[in-house]
């Protein structure tokens, strides 16, 4: 016979399971509203925009991360391991470890790939200011070019052939950065590295990338006509130009604008035949003075649908991509020692947290696709 406490403790035990097969069934039907049809990549190719990210190395080793990146994005950028420092640690040689490991995990997922990059002043390897020379610097560019261009030829969407080339404040002809390839080569670096690029090739986009072009601040308005100019002179003199990367690091809480620059920026490169890629964006949240995290996360959300929403209100603009995927890879805690305030708080830039689950600038980003004109 079974007694009245026996009852009530089966009714429980029966109660329990049914509130955490509940509880189970509610957390499977949110994965599933961010996963298959509800991901970002699915949400961006109904409009024609491709969703990625720029992937760490050591990120490829974690099965929960290449999980989520698989489900979310079909392209990717490396972070560091396609730079000249990381792939060349002596002259002439070359660790393909960390490069082939992406492209082989693109591949296997069906996913695209952003080469970045050939040429830029950062991240030189260490042997470059002992042996680089005005006799051999051309020579060095261009065969770096050819040798890492020729390796993945056919497999990358496309290339970041030179990064960040202009810099107003050096003073220099055209705005140009003052870098170590402009000391040593002139100016001609420029045509010679996406001429280079073309030949080994071909197929690949290639992108003229920069930052602080964006908003409607004095000095990115400034940098933003050099940038123009640029790609103005490049293609009048047959210098072989596909794309714009507007770098989009912004801010919330600064008080930055966009709208007038950036469609500027984007409808002018739109007419000189470019496509544009938005390539590394994030939003850094210093400026939020709340630490709660909620507010934060709205803010940071905010900044993120102001701006795609006029961004992608052109067709011109191809690609979204996040600089990293969750905010305890992004750089911007790495760079504390720099931030002039609030440098002991991390940061929450990206659409997925420190545990992978999807943040309020996720819904952002996925909902500027959905606004987003078909391309």
């Amino acid at each position: 016979m079974i007694t009245r406490r026996d009852y009530l403790k089966q009714a429980s035990l029966a109660a329990g399971c049914l509130a955490v097969s509940g509880v189970r069934a509610f957390a499977a039907e949110q994965e599933q509203q961010i996963s298959g049809k509800g991901s970002l990549k699915e949400h961006g190719h109904k409009r024609g925009i491709m969703a990625g990210c720029a992937v760490g190395a050591r990120q490829l080793h974690d099965e929960a991360f290449q999980r989520l990146i698989a489900e979310q994005y079909n392209l990717v950028v490396s972070e560091n391991s396609m730079k000249f420092g990381p792939l060349s640690p002596k002259p002439g040689e070359y660790n393909w470890t960390d490069a082939d490991a992406l492209v082989d995990f693109a591949e296997k997922h069906k996913m695209k790939v952003r080469g970045h990059n050939f040429v830029w002043h950062a991240q030189l390897p260490m042997w470059f200011k002992g042996t680089a020379t005005k006799d051999n610097a051309k020579k060095i560019m261009v065969d770096h070019i050819n040798t890492v261009a020729g390796r993945y030829k056919g497999k990358i969407q496309a290339w970041d052939v030179v990064n960040e080339a202009i810099e107003v404040k050096d003073g220099m002809p055209d705005g140009l950065r003052k870098s170590p390839w402009y000391e040593l080569i002139g100016p001609e670096y420029l045509d010679i590295a996406y001429r280079t690029a073309r030949h080994a090739d071909p197929k690949a986009k290639l992108t003229y990338n920069d930052y602080s072009i964006e908003d409607d601040s004095e000095d990115n308005a400034k940098k933003r006509a050099a940038t123009l100019a640029l790609l103005k002179r490049f293609k009048s003199n047959g210098t072989p130009i596909d794309a714009l990367g507007i770098q989009s690091h912004i801010h919330a809480g600064t008080g930055e604008t966009y709208g007038k620059g950036m469609r500027e920026l984007i409808s002018r490169a739109q007419a000189l035949g470019l496509e544009v890629y938005l390539t590394e964006f994030d939003v850094n949240d210093d400026g939020v003075a709340d630490d709660d995290f909620a507010a934060r996360d709205r803010a940071v959300a905010a900044v993120y649908t102001d701006y795609l929403n006029i961004a992608l209100e052109s067709k011109a603009v191809k690609a979204v991509l996040t600089w990293g995927v969750s905010d305890k890879d992004t750089w911007l805690n790495g760079m504390r020692e720099h931030r002039e305030k609030r440098a002991n708080r991390r940061q929450r830039p990206l659409p997925f947290d420190n545990d992978l689950k999807p943040t309020a600038p996720f819904f952002a980003i996925r909902d500027a696709f959905d606004k987003a004109p078909h391309r």
